[in-house]
């Protein structure tokens, strides 16, 4: 299962990571932004935290997804123990 994860802090980018191979996922993670959203692909889930990002990136993610029935996860949390709730939820 691929995850792309929008948002987050950057310092934990690699407990991200690390948390999602734990689960069997590849992950990808934008914590902001930068030349918008490219190389997103076709991923299995994508996840939002929303507290950490502005409201033109959700946006920017939300359309680039549009067509390619992806489900999308948003938390205000951006934590590690939130991410690991939603990678259970579907996992």
């Amino acid at each position: 299962m691929s995850v792309v994860i929008v948002g987050g802090n950057e310092c934990m980018i690699r407990e991200y990571i690390e948390l999602c191979k734990s689960y069997d996922c590849k992950a990808r993670v934008y914590p902001k932004m930068c030349r918008g959203l490219q190389n997103i692909g076709n991923p299995d889930l994508m996840v939002l935290f929303t507290n950490t990002i502005s409201h033109k990136m959700v946006r920017c993610a939300i359309d680039g997804i549009k067509n390619l029935n992806i489900p999308v996860e948003r938390s205000h949390n951006s934590s590690k123990a939130a991410l690991k709730n939603i990678l259970e939820k579907y996992s």
